[in-house]
């Protein structure tokens, strides 16, 4: 049987996006927990050019950066697609991925602890790239479809973290009234029964919030 370990963080939206795409696909792995504060030589050894996690350990192979991570999941393992089986449409996947880590999270990010101008200039930078997710969630349940895909599992932070810290740092930024197609989609993404089992616990996030 082949060997599969995750070196994560419990509270990463990184780490929880390959623990789901494992389980999604029934694979069996062992998972060890990652001090990011005090970083292990583990961690360090299987990733030392960005030393962050989540790392996937195959048969003692690594690998690396949770969307590349979630590509391989599909591609080694059976069970319920994670990208689209059509080579357009998953090239419109990727592309969603990769504006979605580029251009709305390290925004969102930022927004909730930046002050003053620099805030503003942040909080419009998001709500432009938003705008263009919630022109492309309308009119459907998924970014998938009708079920979880690549896309759904990029913007977890989005759905669930986002919203979590916002309010903690007293940011309005996502709005109903704003994104109602995105908003619609948050709430659709994490009461899924998988998701919620999955998504780490919001006074534990919140204690983890206070840290920083």
């Amino acid at each position: 049987m082949a060997e599969v370990k995750v070196i994560g963080s419990w509270s990463s939206p990184y780490t929880r996006k390959v623990e789901m795409a494992l389980k999604m696909k029934g694979v069996e792995y062992d998972y060890i927990e990652e001090d990011l504060k005090n970083k292990s030589p583990l961690l360090l050894q299987h990733n030392p050019i960005h030393k962050k996690v989540p790392v996937l350990l195959h048969n003692g192979k690594p690998i690396v950066e949770s969307m590349v991570i979630l590509e391989y999941i599909d591609e080694v393992w059976e069970g319920p697609a994670i990208l689209p089986k059509d080579p357009y449409d998953r090239a419109m996947a990727r592309f969603w991925v990769k504006f979605i880590d580029d251009k709305c999270i390290p925004a969102m990010w930022k927004a909730c602890w930046s002050v003053g101008e620099e805030q503003e200039k942040l909080k419009e930078e998001a709500k432009e790239a938003l705008k263009y997710l919630e022109n492309e969630i309308k009119g459907k349940k998924l970014f998938g479809g009708d079920k979880i895909g690549i896309v759904d599992h990029a913007a977890n932070f989005i759905a669930y973290w986002f919203p979590i810290t916002a309010d903690f740092v007293g940011l309005r930024l996502m709005t109903e009234n704003e994104f109602p197609n995105l908003y619609r989609w948050a709430d659709d993404y994490c009461s899924d029964t998988f998701v919620k089992e999955n998504l780490p616990h919001k006074d534990g996030y919140i204690a983890i919030l206070k840290t920083i």
